[in-house]
């Protein structure tokens, strides 16, 4: 083989090599959605109201993942809403504290620490 060959092989082997390395560096620290939202779920409360259109717009931002969710909906337990101090739906508990609105996933990861 001439070196002219051995070059363009090098530099291919190169390329393939970063190309594999890149792939793998974002499977590992790319985000996760899954896991963002089982540690979100894990370490939160979300408190809504059935016809409260705030929690719907909530709820369709956890998507396919609302099953994974604490939730308390106040149309049918008025006396634990009561008992949290619940004055506005949605309503998050992370960490003992109360977060209303309805937030992003990205706020969410944030206020857990996910």
């Amino acid at each position: 083989m001439n070196k002219k060959n051995i070059l363009i092989i090098l530099i291919l082997a190169l390329i393939v090599t970063s190309i594999i390395l890149i792939i793998n560096y974002a499977q590992r620290n790319g985000n996760n959605d899954e896991e963002v939202i089982q540690c979100i779920a894990k370490n939160s409360q979300l408190i809504v109201k059935e016809g409260c259109p705030a929690c719907a717009s909530q709820k369709t931002i956890l998507k396919d993942y609302l099953n994974e969710f604490e939730l308390i909906d106040c149309a049918y337990d008025a006396q634990k809403c009561m008992d949290l101090g619940i004055t506005h739906v949605p309503t998050w508990i992370i960490k003992g504290e109360k977060y209303e609105k309805v937030h992003t996933i990205k706020e969410l990861k944030e206020l857990t620490g996910c």
